[in-house]
């Protein structure tokens, strides 16, 4: 699945950026030391945007395209902001063949947005996954830690009021 860059304006704090001057330092041109700074950024935003990308690559000595290349590769690193909810559609098998798709269909359709993408107001944020654990209640979906099972496109307005 390719990543999606988030298309909301960067809205990093001094405070952030600070902290991540502290760990690029605390690195000391270390440049075996980029996915653990890569770690410690993410944990700092909640995602990389390019910015942050763009102080890790200069900060380490690296080239962006070094920097970009592992945080699109491993499926730890986030390139969109996650909202206050963070909506995970199963796509696995036993969810897909009872109609996970038709449910993300949906909820692209009601948020206005595609998975890997944050609401403007980053309340909401979706993602399509390969498997949570709940065959059984396929096809499933969770909002931050609630589980939704046996779902169907017409349930999606109704559990979303309940988070807005």
């Amino acid at each position: 699945m390719v990543k999606k860059i988030s298309k909301l304006p960067f809205q990093g704090t001094p405070e952030q950026e600070a902290k991540l001057k502290d760990v690029i330092a605390a690195a000391n041109g270390d440049r075996s030391r980029l996915m653990a700074v890569m770690q410690e950024a993410q944990a700092i935003y909640g995602y990389l945007p390019y910015e942050v990308q763009k102080m890790i690559a200069e900060g380490l000595d690296v080239p962006m395209e070094k920097v970009y290349g592992v945080a699109t590769f491993y499926a730890q690193f986030a390139l969109s902001p996650k909202g206050t909810y963070n909506i995970s559609v199963c796509l696995g098998t036993a969810c897909y063949v009872k109609g996970s798709q038709q449910v993300l269909d949906k909820l692209c359709e009601l948020l206005g947005i595609e998975p890997g993408e944050c609401t403007n107001d980053a309340k909401f944020s979706l993602e399509a996954c390969r498997c949570i654990g709940a065959c059984g209640l396929a096809p499933v979906m969770m909002i931050n830690e609630d589980v939704y099972g046996r779902l169907t496109p017409d349930m999606i307005p109704d559990i979303l009021k309940k988070y807005e």
